[in-house]
């Protein structure tokens, strides 16, 4: 101990460290604190209605899956109620804002799919971050899409289309739903693939387009099961190839080769939903909504749903929120170069 020059202890570094310990130790006993209340007031979470932003219009695909999980939602949720506000506009990106400018309470969630992903290259000027203006809860399923023609197309078969396209290059034709709909990135990502330049034709909806396939005014078009699935059934349409990386088991589709098996090596394009939160939601929070969200997709009302629209319920590592943000980042990387490449822009 060190003495003063009378040969009496100095006290005073002793006194220093008591109080800097005591500072020290008040401090771990605020911030403890904080932890336990703020634990504490998501205890009771939700305590009031939820809405999840649906980023289209009522009525499409994206609309009919968020309506379907709402209702297994419930349940693991306390039996809260749950509202759908549509949000229409923009490719999606006019929902997704609002939600990403939201307060991160975990009352205002978002139900988006694959343009979650595509919209950083289709709009040069977004209004958020895609990977980090969000909270993300997990992914929900994956609709396959099917390759199509018109009723008079020539080709009977994958390997008959093949032939066709060299036979006509610089006369075919592709419909689509409109820039940035799921129809147009597939064709993209065909033109792209099987280095075949063909003469895009948008339209504003799948509706119209789907009309003027099974009219024979347009040749080609490149669509989710569940607008197509019908018309392959009823024969208005030509059905070539799926594009996921395994056969389909529904009926009328399980016939039908892929387009990785037919020679277009890793060619697997799936429309998938999935949902987010504001960034700053709380870990309690997003914990509560992953873990009902876990639940609900195990709810058989809810996969016999699913099934019907042709759609396949995740059950792998993306249900958690950190693996469907990489998913979400990959997705980033294979869309940006073959959007940037077509020089299609949405805004």
């Amino acid at each position: 101990m060190a003495r003063s020059h009378w040969g009496l202890p100095i006290l005073e570094p002793v006194t220093n460290l008591y109080f800097a310990t005591m500072k020290t130790t008040s401090r771990l006993l605020v911030a403890g604190f904080a932890t336990i209340v703020s634990a504490s007031a998501w205890a009771e979470y939700p305590d009031k209605p939820i809405t999840i932003v649906v980023p289209f219009s009522a009525g499409g695909p994206t609309d009919k899956v968020a309506r379907d999980l709402a209702e297994a939602l419930r349940k693991p949720l306390g039996g809260q109620s749950i509202i759908i506000e549509n949000v229409g506009g923009a490719g999606g990106t006019l929902g997704a804002a609002k939600v990403a400018k939201s307060s991160n309470d975990g009352y205002t969630l978002l139900l988006h799919h694959i343009g979650m992903s595509t919209s950083p290259a289709l709009y040069r000027k977004m209004t958020y971050d895609t990977l980090g203006d969000f909270e993300y809860l997990g992914m929900i399923n994956e609709v396959p899409m099917t390759l199509v023609g018109k009723p008079t197309l020539p080709a009977n078969n994958y390997a008959e289309l093949l032939k066709w396209f060299d036979a006509n290059k610089g006369k075919i034709n592709l419909a689509n739903a409109g820039l940035g709909a799921a129809s147009h990135l597939c064709g993209l990502l065909l033109q792209s693939t099987l280095k075949v330049d063909m003469q895009t034709v948008p339209y504003k909806g799948t509706g119209p387009a789907m009309t003027d396939l099974m009219g024979g005014q347009v040749d080609l078009m490149c669509d989710q099961t569940t607008n197509t699935t019908s018309q392959i059934e009823s024969g208005k349409i030509k059905a070539y190839a799926v594009t996921t990386n395994k056969r389909l088991t529904t009926p009328a589709l399980k016939n039908l080769p892929t387009l990785e098996e037919s020679g277009l090596k890793g060619f697997n394009v799936t429309i998938w939903h999935a949902m987010y939160a504001p960034k700053g939601t709380p870990k309690a929070v997003t914990d509560k909504l992953n873990a009902a969200l876990r639940t609900a997709l195990k709810d058989a009302d809810f996969i016999k749903r699913e099934e019907a629209l042709g759609a396949v319920v995740v059950t792998d590592a993306r249900l958690g929120g950190a693996e469907h943000k990489k998913f979400v980042e990959a997705e980033i990387n294979k869309w940006g170069p073959i959007i940037k490449a077509a020089g299609q822009y949405a805004d």
